[in-house]
C-alpha cells in the first residue's frame, strides 16, 4: 500500500451531516473509508469516460424469450464481441423472462456500443451496463 497523505475539505455543515449520516447507514468505519471509495469510484467513471486503459464491467439483460429470435441475435452479437465477452450468465426467471449477465472486458467504447445494441434489441425488457474496472 501506499503512503497515506492527510488534507482537509471544507463543506456546509448540512452537507457533511448528511454524509455523516449515509456513511453510518452504510457501515463505512469513518469518513476517510467513505472518501478513499468516492475517490475510487470517480476515477472508474473517468476511466470509462475517456476511454483510458482497459475496463470490465457487465451487461445486464431481461428479456421475453418468446419474442422470435431474440435469443439468437443476442448470441450472435456476443459472438461478434468475442474480444470483449468473457463469460454470460443465463437464468430463468418464469415462463417467458430471462436474465443474462454478460461479463465484459477491453475498450469502454467497444463495450458500450454492444450494450447498446443489445439493449435495444426488441423484446429486451430491460437492461443495464455497470462499469467497472480492474484498477481504479
Amino acid at each position: 500500500m501506499s503512503e497515506l497523505e492527510r488534507f482537509g475539505v471544507s463543506m456546509p455543515a448540512d452537507l457533511l451531516a448528511q454524509f455523516d449520516r449515509a456513511i453510518e447507514d452504510a457501515g463505512y468505519a469513518n469518513r476517510s473509508e467513505a472518501m478513499r471509495d468516492l475517490v475510487r469510484r470517480y476515477l472508474v467513471e473517468r476511466r470509462w469516460e475517456t476511454a483510458e486503459g482497459e475496463v470490465v464491467g457487465t451487461i445486464t439483460l431481461i428479456y421475453d424469450h418468446h419474442v422470435p429470435g431474440l435469443s439468437s441475435r443476442l448470441t450472435q452479437m456476443q459472438h461478434d464481441a468475442a474480444a470483449t465477452v468473457i463469460c454470460t450468465t443465463h437464468v430463468h426467471l418464469d415462463h417467458h423472462n430471462c436474465a443474462e449477465v454478460v461479463v465484459v472486458r477491453g475498450e469502454a467504447g467497444e463495450i458500450r456500443r454492444l450494450a447498446d445494441r443489445m439493449l435495444a434489441a426488441r423484446g429486451v425488457k430491460h437492461g443495464e451496463l455497470t462499469c467497472s474496472a480492474a484498477q481504479p
